[in-house]
């Protein structure tokens, strides 16, 4: 089982930066009518997001700076972004060093038992899972996007 989880992540997060690559410049700042954000500020959150659930379990661990929460967390957006804002290939190298430590998780600890259960997830092997669908979900709001910019034109 978990050969699956880690084949899942690696394609994840691959076909995740491929369609960040194929945004053409600008249209990820537009924030089309019907949308709370913006597509960098999706790509953002999907960072900000596995950090905490993949790093932020057990240890408590985090390899991003410190303000990505105040930016990408759940409820923010770029309208009150303020202060230094990571461009997208910023983002887009670190989705990548992301995935190179998330492939470093042990085999055994995603059997461990989280401590209190978190969004339903019971260990830490279901909360690396969720991170992945959460990713997933967000790729689907930014190919909806774009193709909402990209008719809008």
């Amino acid at each position: 089982m978990s050969e699956l989880l880690f084949n899942n992540m690696e394609l994840t997060r691959s076909f995740f930066i491929k369609n960040v690559a194929a945004i053409e410049e600008g249209l990820a700042e537009v924030q089309p009518n019907g949308f709370n954000n913006t597509i960098h500020w999706h790509i953002g959150h999907v960072l900000t997001t596995a950090e905490s659930l993949v790093f932020g379990f057990p240890k408590n661990t985090s390899h991003i700076p410190a303000n990505y929460m105040e930016l990408f967390a759940r409820g923010t957006k770029p309208a009150d972004w303020e202060g230094d804002v990571p461009s997208i290939s910023v983002l887009t190298s670190q989705l990548k060093e992301q995935l190179a430590r998330m492939k470093e998780i042990s085999v055994e600890s995603l059997s461990v038992e989280l401590k209190e259960p978190f969004l339903g997830q019971k260990t830490y092997g279901e909360l690396v899972n969720f991170a992945l669908f959460h990713e997933n979900l967000h790729l689907g709001h930014i190919q909806a996007m774009k193709r909402v910019i990209e008719t809008a034109k």
